[in-house]
């Protein structure tokens, strides 16, 4: 299940967000344990790593449980804690810890 957290402002992530494209919805083998997964194509990733697939278990604002249909328009998020980021420049931050955690 995946789920949304709220971040303190002083503990803000690194984050980029980009567009992506349920490809389609896989049902899960019978009798493997493994759950039903949406593969989402994210736009602007490299073409061998453009598909990524995820169970497909999802919570509303309600907390109720939800899937994703094919063709739905997602957004891909992802965070990194500053301490695992560089500046664009290449240069660390000095409001950052010189040693990953």
């Amino acid at each position: 299940m995946w789920r949304v957290d709220i971040v303190p402002s002083e503990k803000r992530k690194a984050s980029t967000t980009l567009p992506g494209k349920v490809e389609k919805v896989i049902p899960p083998h019978p009798f493997s344990g493994e759950p039903e997964k949406a593969q989402i194509a994210v736009e602007g990733a490299d073409h061998l790593y453009r598909e990524i697939r995820v169970p497909n278990a999802f919570e509303d604002e309600k907390g109720q449980e939800v899937k994703l249909k094919e063709g739905a328009e997602v957004d891909v998020k992802i965070e990194a804690d500053p301490v695992v980021t560089t500046s664009s420049n290449g240069r660390q931050d000095s409001n950052k810890s010189q040693t990953p955690m």
